[in-house]
């Protein structure tokens, strides 16, 4: 997939003229988010740990005519998650969507052998830290926007039992419930909020656990009906639409993006 091709916003894209903000930017969902977001129109901040790979994927996005600007963001800090979303605001004077992409991933392997810290490092920044970042997002945009948008990337992982990754699970199903609970208490101010559950994604991660455990893409390929792994560009397509006014009636849906795995 060429990344390259040129950025021009048309005027009916599906982001047209609004300000989103992207965890998780610097690779993987979160920066073919960040590429199709402004492709589709909006200008875009993009967050993450990685300055070097947010730089970059910035970069590009400029280079190819849309609007993007990165800010470092470690999800397991909230003095840091906060800054990040203020910081959009800052420079674009307003916000109106927010995909909360990023994530922390645990090795593989039943609850017993998962380490406390591990554990913990999960729950910081796949739970709390979404959990943070939607608190800011949603005060930056009743202050700003007044209405708007949040899309949250949960799993399908989080929909059933999950005996290889009990940990990330539990943390994405805990991401389904702040959705839910979310899109009931602001959807009176014009606030929506989705989340997708991607299933089997061609990101760094899903590469990891296969290089660890081989056959795992295939094995995951062969219980999904179309029968191969989606490309992250495919579940921010999803998270597009949610964002946009084009979805103007759904809220406190979980999406899959599952290839049809939990058909």
């Amino acid at each position: 997939m060429n990344h390259t091709t040129s950025l021009s916003p048309p005027a009916s894209g599906l982001l047209a003229d609004k300000v989103a903000f992207v965890t998780g930017a610097g690779r993987g969902i979160g920066a073919a988010a960040a590429r199709l977001f402004a492709r589709e129109g909006a200008r875009v901040v993009l967050a993450a740990r990685s300055t070097d790979q947010l730089a970059a994927v910035a970069g590009e996005i400029r280079a190819a005519g849309g609007a993007a600007e990165h800010v470092r963001c470690d999800l397991a800090d909230p003095a840091d998650v906060r800054a990040a979303v203020d910081r959009a605001v800052e420079r674009y004077g307003r916000l109106d969507v927010a995909f909360n992409n990023g994530a922390a991933g645990q090795r593989p392997g039943p609850l017993d052998r998962l380490a406390e810290e591990e554990f913990d490092a999960v729950s910081a920044v796949t739970f709390k830290g979404v959990w943070v970042a939607m608190a800011a997002e949603i005060a930056a945009i009743r202050a700003t926007a007044g209405r708007g948008a949040i899309v949250n990337t949960s799993s399908v992982g989080s929909l059933m039992a999950n005996p290889e990754l009990p940990g990330y699970g539990a943390a994405k199903a805990a991401v389904n419930s702040l959705t839910a609970s979310a899109a009931a208490t602001y959807g009176p101010e014009g606030i929506r909020v989705n989340a997708v559950a991607p299933g089997t994604t061609l990101t760094e991660m899903l590469r990891e656990w296969d290089a660890e455990s081989p056959g795992t893409v295939a094995r995951l390929n062969s219980l999904t009906p179309l029968g191969r792994a989606a490309d992250p560009e495919e579940v921010a397509q999803a998270a597009a639409w949610l964002l946009s006014d084009r979805a103007s009636y759904v809220t406190g849906t979980v999406l899959r993006v599952d290839g049809g795995m939990r058909a």
